[in-house]
């Protein structure tokens, strides 16, 4: 059987996810080790990875048919998930982010990620609009 790309992106988000699912309930240290080994220690390699796989996965969806306006309805959808789960963490989020903005670093330590942001959600806005 012949997977298209977005089959195989959700194969591997499918493989992925029940791997670490079984790994977090047999032996959750050895998860954390991993994920620690595998974002590094300031979180610059996991951002590096981050934006490579993002942008193959981009361009795929994109190949695919898929427009950046269904990619953001997607993405609300994920990041409605993803507050589920972080929801009971939210003050030791907030506690970072108030200690960057008493810092007055919050933009300068976020600036590449928001950067990002701002050219999707601009993209999306000029799709809609335009």
């Amino acid at each position: 059987m012949a997977f298209t790309s977005v089959e195989i992106i959700a194969l591997v988000m499918i493989i992925f996810a029940v791997i670490k699912m079984i790994v977090l309930l047999i032996n959750p240290k050895s998860w954390m080790d991993f994920a620690k080994s595998l974002l590094g220690k300031n979180g610059l390699l996991g951002q590096i990875i981050g934006l490579i796989l993002g942008a193959v996965v981009l361009y795929y969806l994109i190949q695919a048919g898929f427009t950046i306006i269904d990619i953001l309805a997607v993405t609300a959808f994920v990041a409605l998930l993803v507050m589920i789960g972080l929801a009971r963490n939210v003050g030791s989020l907030l506690k970072k982010y108030e200690t960057q903005i008493r810092r007055g670093n919050l933009w300068k330590e976020n600036w590449f990620y928001t950067l990002i942001w701002i050219v999707l959600l601009i993209w999306g806005i000029v799709v809609l609009f335009f």
